[in-house]
């Protein structure tokens, strides 16, 4: 699940497919952004060069984010809370959920800025 739409990029030229090929020969990867240089850590180098060698070899990408969905058990061990307070927050709203048949699914996003949340309240009631 992903609050972004997939995009889709046609293959390239083959000319164009060729010279990216060669390029990719080369193990370190450089980003450049308005003329600054950014070396890109291993697991962001590594999605960028299988998207790269896939354009290379003349297929069309689609790019999408992956947003991690929790089950309750999940979600209620990450916030330290029970099963049961994870469903009456679900149910009142606090948590946003996603249901996959009876299943809750809640984001990983939504479990982590209540947490946050709930720290950032605690020292005024003490």
């Amino acid at each position: 699940m992903s609050r972004f739409a997939p995009r889709t990029t046609p293959a390239l030229a083959p000319d164009d497919a060729a010279r990216l090929a060669q390029a990719l020969g080369a193990h370190d990867l450089t980003l450049f952004v308005d003329g600054t240089a950014h070396r890109l850590g291993r697991a962001a180098a590594e999605a960028v060069q299988d998207l790269l060698a896939r354009l290379a070899r003349g297929e069309s990408v689609s790019v999408s984010s992956a947003e991690e969905i929790l089950t309750v058990a999940q979600a209620a061990e990450l916030a330290g809370v029970s099963h049961t307070y994870v469903r009456k927050l679900t149910d009142a709203g606090t948590w946003p959920v996603e249901y996959r048949g009876s299943h809750r699914r809640i984001r990983r996003e939504d479990v982590l800025a209540w947490v946050a949340a709930q720290k950032r309240r605690r020292p005024e009631e003490e």
